[in-house]
């Protein structure tokens, strides 16, 4: 049978119904009951006494059997006491008749055994030492009333095995019913993880993107009386931009997007530039691994953004250095930085956003593969962000490996102005 249980669904979603699977429902358990038959028998044929007295017995534990089964596998009920309180009155009704009738009407130690697998409030220790106890007890009540150790031992063991199996079967369905809830769960959690993912990416590209956009039409604007060639220049750059812009977001979509530090680079000194920012980058050391160079790619998209958009700086200065096992990178402008000190991506500092975004979102990412990222106030004016990370990033943070190239390289200093 199939039931269904609400669980909590994704944000915004509210509940929904995930199947329990298929199992054992509780119209499976009623064909047992066909195991009082012989009591019904001596009931017709008045050998149980007074036939109404016997007549309402066999009535009132079937109805108990019913009763503890259908609520066991109620959603409504199954997790109260409701199905204890109706296997309290089954045991009642089961010893009464065992010790007033007995013969065939030991069976239904059995009975209350297989009841009592169902509930699952009794699951573990307590339903082991209910069945040990269950089970002798009739094993006794049947050799007691019928003198046959035989006839004993198989009422104490069907007893015990009766509800043993049930409880086996029924824990063993529900823990693949849990299982099928939890790679549900893993695939939500997916899905959460890659649209978390998608709009860092789209927040970083665009950002940056339409500042380089409206840095660059204003350089237009400013050169377009004066110097048409150079704001013809920058009205194709502005061009290039855009078409960049858009397969960036294409790779980003796709979640193949990895960015070169050396054209991050490139674009952070063009843009700084069209802002009539003083650029200065220095890169040294050996290579670096392509995920390396694609994180520290990001931080730099991210920092030059904020200095166009937010920090009203002069001068702007980007190092990398790898040394060894790690590389730092530097960016520092000189600026009015924030309204008051705060830790990276703090809302005072407008670094992109706030909530996951910006330099808090690349903290989180740089951390991921094993590196850090600290930004703040760089003395009485201005910002900076430094960013480390191990020259082949920690490939168990889920990050594509990289291999770094031993050959040293001599370092390099570029100055414009």
């Amino acid at each position: 049978m199939t039931t269904t249980q609400a669980v909590p669904g994704t944000a915004g979603s509210g509940t929904r119904t995930v199947p329990r699977g298929k199992g054992p429902g509780k119209y499976t358990f009623l064909p047992w009951l066909l195991m009082g038959v012989g009591a019904f028998s001596h009931v017709i044929q008045g050998e149980a006494g007074n036939p109404w007295i016997g007549g309402a017995a066999l009535l009132a534990f079937n109805s108990l059997y019913i009763f503890v089964v259908f609520t066991a596998f109620d959603p409504r009920h199954g997790d109260r006491r409701t199905p204890l309180y109706g296997l309290a009155g089954l045991t009642a009704v089961t010893f009464a008749v065992a010790l007033g009738y007995g013969g065939s009407w030991m069976l239904f130690f059995p009975l209350l055994s297989l009841a009592s697998g169902t509930v699952r409030q009794l699951h573990g220790k307590r339903l082991g030492l209910w069945l040990i106890a269950l089970s002798g007890t009739a094993g006794v009540l049947t050799g007691w009333d019928q003198g046959d150790a035989s006839e004993s031992l198989g009422i104490g063991y069907g007893t015990f095995v009766s509800g043993m199996v049930t409880a086996a079967v029924l824990n063993l369905f529900d823990t693949v019913r849990q299982l099928e809830e939890t790679r549900q769960e893993l695939a939500r959690t997916a899905v959460e993880r890659e649209r978390l993912r998608f709009s860092r990416d789209l927040h970083d590209l665009l950002g940056h993107t339409l500042s380089v956009v409206v840095v660059k039409a204003e350089a237009v604007r400013r050169l377009g009386r004066r110097d048409l060639d150079a704001a013809l220049a920058q009205a194709a750059d502005i061009e290039a931009v855009g078409r960049q812009a858009l397969t960036e977001i294409r790779e980003a979509v796709s979640g193949y997007r990895e960015g070169s530090l050396s054209t991050e680079l490139e674009r952070a000194r063009s843009v700084l530039e069209a802002a009539a920012v003083e650029v200065v980058v220095r890169r040294s050391g050996p290579p670096l691994a392509p995920q390396t160079e694609a994180l520290l790619g990001w931080v730099v998209r991210e920092s030059v953004t904020n200095t166009v958009r937010h920090s009203g700086a002069a001068r702007c200065e980007i190092e990398v250095r790898a040394t060894g096992d790690r590389v730092r990178l530097t960016v520092t402008d000189d600026g009015h930085g924030p309204a008051a000190p705060g830790a990276v991506g703090s809302p005072s500092r407008k670094a992109g956003g706030t909530g996951g975004t910006g330099l808090k979102g690349l903290a989180e990412r740089l951390a991921a593969a094993g590196g850090t990222l600290d930004g703040g106030p760089d003395g009485r004016r201005g910002f900076r962000v430094v960013a480390e990370l191990p020259a082949e990033p920690d490939q168990d943070a889920g990050q594509p490996p990289g291999t770094a190239t031993a050959a040293a390289t001599a370092g390099t200093e570029r100055t414009a102005r």
